[in-house]
């Protein structure tokens, strides 16, 4: 065997290693993540949250705003406005009024 046709064989062997050695990493990482959900799973301690609007009021649309929610509110009698709450504590941050 030549020199040439022995390095072919070293390198073939070697991705063949790295191959099998990938593919049992893959196939752990895919038992362990399945074993326990909580690596990749939702943040614990969802937030309800209550707006106090006039009755009437409805929600027309939700953006996120940097660190916080923008959500629309349209009706109720007290013109359209904004609505900022950070999601994380449920704090409604600030209002911004549309209208004249």
């Amino acid at each position: 065997m030549t020199t040439g046709m022995r390095a072919l064989t070293a390198v073939t062997i070697f991705m063949g290693l790295l191959i099998v050695v990938g593919t049992g990493a893959l196939i752990a990482i895919i038992v362990h993540r399945s074993v326990s959900p909580s690596a990749v799973s939702t943040p614990a301690g969802a937030v309800t949250l209550r707006l106090d609007e006039p009755s009437g009021s409805r929600i027309a649309g939700i953006a996120g705003a940097g660190d916080r929610l923008a959500v629309e509110v349209q009706g109720g009698g007290a013109g359209d406005r904004v609505v900022l709450v950070d999601p994380h504590s449920g704090v409604v941050t600030g209002r911004i009024l549309l209208g004249r």
